[in-house]
């Protein structure tokens, strides 16, 4: 286990996590909804910062995420009647803490014993306060309000910043976005790996020549357009590597066109073996582009032909004809990293872009407790025109939730067993 793999992996997954959080969080704060907490991982918190509203987390186990939104769990604590708690206001007389214990520890605040209170809907609390039982109050609470609990600040959440409160759009949304993050974030890769790399073409062009192939050895240069081989006509880049791969250690004259001028060279491929069979090789890399144009249409059309080729392999998987042992959890991504990672760092940010998609169409399954479940609830509910009981939606979600970890337990069995035992 290499420092350099970790790294890597940590990045990778760390990325991949943080674009699909993002997603939720942005088009959340878009809709209104509070959010609470932005993590990445999960578990004990080994870093916490906040700022504004939001409390920034990372968490011990990087094995995903999640965006804590205001409903989404039960929210505050009920203030009943009969308790008593103690309240600070601001220079508007409006509440802006509500504290449940230890009152003692804080100054300039007063003790209310509550008769009743609303912190969703009408922000008001009504009590008796201390020295004075006769004269019912009524405090108007801040839209900004702590709640105090053993020390700890909880703000509260009026109704209408509360994710059930939103409209089906924009709640389908902000679960929505999150996979769809992920797709962006396999564009924005293949993009940059474009920008840098170029984008591969099917001309009979020569790309960039290696210093110790055949091809510079015989004097061809990169940029020139090799018309025919042997006198058989070439029109694509797959033709030239069809013949030079068929003739290893056999004379090839390459008629090439190098800035108009007419050119036939001769060339010997080496002899290459790949898993047995001999090939031939020259030592040449494949034409590329660097058209803005072209570079931003191989960004979506590599990642619409990973996401159909990840949605084929799924569709094995659930035919019977892809086995279970060979999905793979964070302990396989890891070793498949490592592999990776050594070919270069081109191939490691397409590994991340495939490893984006394949966590966005993953997502995107209508299974409960992922994005893809609560879709389908949000889908059942526009034919009904309600929404479903949110009890029963959330026992449907934590059945889900426990399977899943099931199945990753399973997974990553699986691959302690296949690469380490």
């Amino acid at each position: 286990m290499s420092l350099s793999t970790v790294i890597a992996f940590m990045f990778i997954f760390g990325s991949i996590v943080f674009f699909h959080e993002l997603g939720h969080f942005v088009f959340a704060k878009r809709a209104g909804i509070l959010c609470r907490e932005f993590a990445i991982g999960f578990g004990p918190k080994v870093f916490s910062y906040k700022k504004g509203e939001t409390i920034y987390t990372i968490r011990l186990l990087p094995i995903g995420g999640f965006v804590r939104m205001a409903g989404e769990d039960p929210e505050m604590v009920d203030l009943k009647p009969g308790q008593r708690i103690a309240i600070e206001l601001d220079d508007h007389d409006r509440v802006r803490k509500i504290i449940l214990n230890q009152k003692d520890r804080y100054t300039n605040v007063r003790i209310v014993e509550v008769e009743s209170a609303d912190l969703e809907h009408d922000l008001i609390i009504r009590g008796y306060e201390d020295g004075d039982d006769e004269h019912l109050q009524t405090f108007s609470i801040h839209r900004e309000a702590v709640i105090v609990d053993q020390g700890q600040e909880t703000q509260i959440a009026p109704w209408d910043r509360q994710f059930a409160s939103k409209t089906l759009g924009q709640r389908a949304m902000a679960i929505f976005a999150g996979p769809m993050m992920n797709f962006v974030l396999a564009i924005l890769i293949f993009i940059i790996i474009g920008i840098f790399q170029g984008v591969p073409t099917n001309d009979p062009r020569l790309g960039a020549l290696t210093d110790d192939g055949a091809a510079i050895e015989a004097g061809l240069k990169e940029g020139d357009v090799v018309l025919s081989i042997d006198g058989s006509e070439v029109s694509t880049w797959e033709d030239v590597v069809e013949i030079i791969r068929r003739h290893p250690g056999e004379e090839l004259v390459f008629t090439v066109d190098r800035n108009g001028e007419l050119l036939e060279i001769p060339v010997t491929p080496k002899v290459h073996e790949i898993e047995g069979e001999k090939i031939g090789l020259i030592g040449v890399y494949s034409p590329v582009e660097k058209s803005p144009t072209k570079i931003v249409t191989y960004g979506f059309e590599e990642t619409y032909l990973w996401t159909k080729e990840i949605i084929i392999l799924l569709g094995k998987l659930l035919t019977g004809q892809f086995s279970i042992d060979m999905l793979s959890g964070p302990v396989g991504i890891y070793v498949s990293t490592e592999t990776v990672a050594k070919s270069g760092i081109y191939y490691l940010l397409k590994w991340t872009a495939i490893l984006s998609i394949n966590l966005g169409i993953m997502n995107l399954l209508p299974i409960p407790a992922l994005d893809g479940g609560r879709l389908l609830f949000f889908a059942v509910e526009a034919v009904r025109g309600k929404p479903i009981d949110r009890q029963k939606e959330g026992m449907v979600h934590f059945i889900g939730l426990a399977l899943l970890m099931l199945l990753m337990l399973v997974v990553t069995w699986n691959d302690i067993q296949r690469f380490f035992l």
